[in-house]
This record gives C-alpha cells, structure tokens and sequence, in this order.
C-alpha cells in the first residue's frame, strides 16, 4: 500500500491562520533558533517572519533535545513551538510505528494542529494523520497502515488503537502533550498516562504546554518528564486584563434581542451558553432575529461539527454558539467578541472562554450579560477572576450596544459596598450563591401587592426614559473601538 498523501492524512477543514509579526528587537530570527532550509522556506510562504515568544523561548531548547516545560495561554503561538521541532527531529518511520506523538483534548484541536502543521511536514518529506473518536477507525488504521510519521491524537482514540495492536509507541522519540490543563480537566489524565508509560523509559523527549503547572499536571512533570527547563509567557488572566470588558444587566424577556445587537455589530462572534439544548436554542433565536449563527456542542456528529467550525474560521458564520466542552477545540484567530450568554460557573471559567478574543495580538471585547436576579452571581464571578466592573443595565434599543468597547461604564461601587449588599439580600432572601453548589436562583420575586411579578434586582442604577440604564443617556460613550 502507498504511503497517503500528507493532504489525504488530515480533514479536510479550514486552516488555523498563523501567528502574526511581533515588533522586538531582541526576539531571535527563525534562522537563529536553528530550524532547516524546508521550514525556513516554509514559514517564508506562510508570511510568518518573526517567531512570537514562547516560540523564541522553546524553540531552540526543543531541538538540543531538552524536555521542555512551556506555560502559555491558548493564542500564543504553541503549535508551532512545539510542532517545528517535531518536524525537524522526526525521520521516515515504519508502518504503525511512528516516531512522534502529540496528544491533544479534543477532535477539533487535533485537525487544526494537524493543519497547521501539514506544510512543514510536505516540506520535510513526512507524513501526519489526526486520530481522534468520532470519525471512522478503519480509515485512520489504513493511514497508520501505510505509514505515519507524526500522530496528532486524541488519548481515548489512541488507546483503542493501542488495545487492538494496530499501532505501536515503540518508536517514539518525541512526544508533545499539548493544552494539558484541559485534558486533565476533562479527565483524561489517566489515559495519558496509561500511553506514556508504554512508551519505553528513557528514549523520548516530552514538550509539555499547559496554561498552568501546578497540580495534577505538576506530576506529569515529575513523572514523565527529566530536568526539564521552564518557560512561560504571560497568563490568560493577563490576556483578559487586556482586553474590553462588558457586565451588561438585561432584562429576561430582552436577553436575545440585547444578544442580537451585540452580534450585528461585531464581525465573529463565540456565544457561551451551558447547555446543548440551550446551544441549539439559542443559535435558532439568533437566526430569526436576522443573526447567522450555528451551534457546535458535544452533541453533534463529527462531520456536523467539522462544517460548522469550517464555516466560522471562513467568515460564512459569523457567530458560533457553543458550550465549554465544545469550545475547548476551537483555536481560530480574529474572534473579535466574546459574548457570555449564560454567566460562566466560576472566574476560572470566564477566564477560560474570554480568551477566546484577543489572540494573536489582536483587540478584543468580552461582554457578561447580567440578569436581574443574577447580580450577586456576577459580583462573585469578578471576585474570583480578579476583576471589579460595574454593571451597567441596557435595553435591546440602546445604542451602546452598537459600540461596547467605545462606551466607558461607570466606575463600580466599593468592594465593602457590595459585600455589604450582598449580605442584605441574602439575609432578605436574595439571589446569590452562598457555597457555590447552587449558582442560579428563582428568575422572580414574589408577586407585589399590587399582583404583578417583579424581578429582584441587583443592577447598580436606575433605568432612564430613553430606555437605556445605568443613569447615562444612550449615546453616551459612544466612539471608535
């Protein structure tokens, strides 16, 4: 059987766009970290001129055969840092015995590092494939079959594959976990392991990229890994820091109107929801108000999952409504808004989805929308993210939400003010969530005297006349992003 084409190894889904230029003069050309004439060549074609940092970090350390520890966010440029060394240390491997593995969370991030490295790969004369659940075994063990050099995988595809012998780690010299912090997130840590340690001790380099170290994956560091240097760039919490960001307080009955506005006025959206009924719904509602957009969850086929985020990378849907699982394999540049639907769980998980935007070094817009009896909620939220916003009430119609990243919110109130606000309204029987084990209250109040329901609001400020809230008219702020 011949050895598959490096195009036929992978799906067939848009490419992930590459890093742009960074402007320091200290930074190392391409040519000095030590990469080969075919890469070089090749980053030449792609238009990637200078490496971003923790590509200049690692890059050089990963090709003198050094484990390498990298701490980077999710944008920073970590497939190629890993991926050129895995490249240029990679030879012609044997039938279902490839030399280098990368281990990715999800099926979605293991096309896209696959693209990504495709070129490089063609240039160096190997081949790579993507194995991941969910798409056919057969054609993936006929790939391995033929001959793979470098395996993009996903851990519980990959033990299958390992369990029914049709593929061995052998060979491996180079093994790359990537977005660890994720996959032990998600649970597959044990997975991991069970792979690693039946790759023979001693005779394989590990790249590891995580935005954090500590914890669970502190020991795959100790354990799979041998005086490894370190290095880290800044945190996704610097990177939300850097951004804009919106607490906008919406009324029940407006949250999707208010949501529509927000996804006109931007050119590529992610809309967080918490569920798959509430992905599909929302993305449905978004629709007839005149909003293309396409939900992804884990719920989807593959194949459906694949067109929808083709169709988001390419601009054909501007707005992708997804759940936290399903968004942890979308890597796509230029997502200029990040829109919180539902209010995220916790701050690890606000952090989480907000850097979706601004990657790459581009600008970006975070927007929370805040319901009435979810304000205590929210303030919780910022604690545990390390910010302090005001939430400023706004109505479908209010033109700020033309150009959030324009308006200036006022000032939020003291922190003691809050906790003592806090306070009153749990002791009145508020909303709030207490130990966190119930993050939602009752969406009303009890029925006033006068019969009708009314919401117990924790919004700062009153709503004005021209149905903007907050105690600013509605062209207030407004201005260029």
């Amino acid at each position: 059987m011949n050895r598959p084409s490096t195009k036929d190894a992978v799906r067939d889904v848009a490419p992930v766009e590459v890093e742009t230029t960074i402007d320091e003069s200290d930074t190392p050309s391409f040519q000095e970290l030590g990469l080969t004439p075919a890469i070089l060549k090749t980053l030449e074609k792609l238009g990637i001129e200078s490496p971003f940092p923790i590509q200049a970090m690692t890059i050089a350390d990963a090709l003198a055969g050094r484990d390498v520890c990298g701490k980077a966010k999710t944008g920073s440029g970590k497939t190629l840092a890993f991926g050129l060394p895995v490249i240029q240390r990679t030879t012609t491997s044997k039938k279902r015995r490839p030399q280098a593995l990368i281990l990715v969370p999800t099926r979605e991030l293991a096309n896209q590092v696959a693209d990504a490295l495709t070129p490089f790969a063609a240039a160096s004369e190997l081949w790579v494939t993507a194995i991941y659940g969910g798409a056919s075994m057969v054609r993936q063990i006929k790939a391995l079959h033929a001959g793979v050099d470098v395996v993009i995988a996903t851990p519980g595809r990959l033990n299958d594959l390992l369990e029914r012998k049709e593929m061995s780690v052998a060979d491996v010299r180079m093994v790359v976990l990537d977005e660890a912090d994720q996959m032990a997130d998600m649970g597959f840590l044990p997975q991991v392991r069970e792979i690693l340690d039946q790759v023979p001790e001693g005779q394989y380099q590990t790249l590891l990229f995580s935005a954090t170290l500590d914890g669970s994956i502190g020991e795959l560091v100790r354990r799979y890994q041998k005086d490894p240097v370190t290095h880290e760039v800044a945190s996704e919490t610097t990177s939300v820091e850097t951004v804009d960001q919106r607490f906008v307080g919406v009324e029940r009955g407006e949250k999707l109107k208010v949501a529509a506005t927000i996804c006109k006025a931007s050119k590529r959206t992610i809309v967080f929801v918490r569920t798959k009924h509430g992905a599909d719904n929302v993305a449905r509602q978004l629709s007839r108000e005149g909003v293309d957009a396409q939900p992804i969850h884990g719920g989807l086929t593959q194949g459906r999952r694949e067109r929808t985020l083709a169709m988001f990378q390419s601009g054909r849907a501007p707005v992708l409504v997804a759940t936290n699982v399903a968004a942890r394999g979308i890597h796509v540049d230029g997502i200029d808004t990040v829109l919180h639907y539902d209010l995220p769980e916790d701050g690890k998980t606000y952090l989480h989805r907000s850097g979706r935007t601004a990657r790459a070094g581009s600008d970006g817009l975070v927007v929370t929308l805040v319901a009435p009896e979810e304000g205590n909620d929210a303030r919780t939220l910022q604690r545990e993210a390390g910010i302090h916003l005001s939430i400023v009430p706004m109505g479908f119609e209010d033109e700020r939400l033309l150009d959030l990243a324009g308006f200036e919110p006022p000032a939020p109130p003291p922190i003691e003010e809050q906790r003592a606000t806090f306070r009153s309204n749990r002791n009145q029987g508020g909303g709030g969530r207490g130990n966190g084990r119930r993050p939602f209250r009752p969406r009303e109040a009890a029925p006033s005297e006068g019969g009708s329901r009314r919401h117990n609001r924790s919004w700062q400020g009153p709503r004005n006349a021209n149905n903007s809230r907050g105690g600013q008219p509605a062209n207030a702020g407004r201005g260029g992003r």
